[in-house]
């Protein structure tokens, strides 16, 4: 096994930053009145008088490839939205209308039929209205396609959630992913193609796991707006981190003056032991890269802990628990796992 590393598969997310930031550099104009932006961590934020309008966009990355391989497209789609809603609710705001944008180098009936399904069905789940969206014909540049949207969302002034409220004593609450939702698959698909597993291919027998891998690799990003609007209405909650990219580093995105300690992280799903198996990854870079099973965190006071799991398990197909604290310090700490992220 050649490849240990994300980075050594093919995507570098330190190197991402600093490219990230070599475009950010020269984006300074800002507009002023209507519509000035107010800063933002998952999302951007602009104002529109007492509300601020909220914006994000992702797309679904190299899952599509897996989809393709195996010619099954029903629920990338679902992914898309995911992508883009769950971060719209880090900062407390309720998603409203999506625009998608696909580009594609033959636009088969078929396929894109597929794919409107799963776009359908995310925004059921998220009740947004999909209010436009592009598709682009570009043989030249794309072998394939790639799919990606925009959210739009809205929230009061004064129910933005930041993450600057989070102090030392606050309960950090996750909520159980449905897989390996939409990042990673870089490495992903280079651990599969390196075994000697093939997408088509059922699970071996000791995990229990009856479906192939294909399936259960394009099992749909979890979309957490219903359970996370219905907290916001009962709990003042403090922070709020969708679990992507990163894996355990995208807690401090919401406050680095604290330290995130996991002391009962969520165990992980059969399909990430299988691949850190496979690929020989190291447990550093699984949290590193994964959600490794917690998909979205919910921070609170300690007092209202007990309360927000209650609300959460009531209204979520997903599993909440108490993961852990907030300390005083900086970067995240698993201290069962002997990891250690700073930033």
């Amino acid at each position: 096994m050649k490849t240990k590393t994300y980075a050594e598969s093919g995507v570098d997310i330190d190197k991402e930053e600093q490219a990230i930031k070599g475009i950010l550099k020269h984006i300074t104009h800002k507009r002023k009145g209507i519509g000035n932006p107010l800063g933002g961590h998952y999302a951007g934020m602009i104002d529109f008088y007492d509300h601020v309008l909220v914006l994000c966009t992702d797309g679904v990355g190299s899952k599509v490839l897996i989809a393709s391989e195996i010619n099954k497209w029903d629920t990338i789609g679902i992914d898309c939205i995911a992508m883009n809603v769950n971060d719209a609710i880090c900062v407390g705001a309720e998603p409203l209308a999506f625009v998608d944008y696909l580009a594609i180098d033959n636009p088969e009936p078929n396929l894109t039929e597929e794919i409107g399904k799963g776009l359908a069905k995310g925004a059921e789940i998220s009740n947004i209205s999909i209010i436009g969206g592009e598709t682009a014909s570009l043989p030249e540049i794309i072998n394939g396609f790639d799919l990606a949207g925009t959210c739009l969302a809205y929230v009061p002034k004064k129910e933005i959630i930041t993450g600057e409220a989070i102090k030392p004593g606050d309960s950090i609450i996750g909520l159980t992913s449905s897989g390996i939702h939409s990042n990673g698959y870089t490495l992903v698909r280079k651990i599969i193609e390196e075994s000697s597993y093939k997408y088509n291919d059922q699970f071996p027998e000791s995990y229990h796991i009856h479906k192939t891998i294909g399936e259960i690799l394009l099992e749909p990003t979890r979309i957490y707006v219903k359970e996370i609007l219905t907290v916001l209405k009962q709990i003042h909650v403090h922070g709020l981190a969708h679990i992507t990219g990163g894996g355990l580093k995208n807690l401090p995105r919401l406050n680095k003056n604290v330290q995130y300690q996991i002391t009962h992280p969520i165990p992980p799903l059969e399909i990430f032991t299988f691949l850190q198996t496979q690929g020989k990854i190291s447990t550093f870079e699984m949290y590193k890269t994964f959600n490794m099973g917690m998909g979205f965190s919910v921070i609170v006071d300690k007092k209202d802990t007990d309360e927000t799991i209650d609300i959460l398990n009531k209204h979520s197909e997903a599993n909440a628990f108490k993961v852990g604290s907030v300390k005083k310090g900086s970067g995240v700490t698993v201290p069962s796992r002997d990891l250690t992220y700073m930033i």
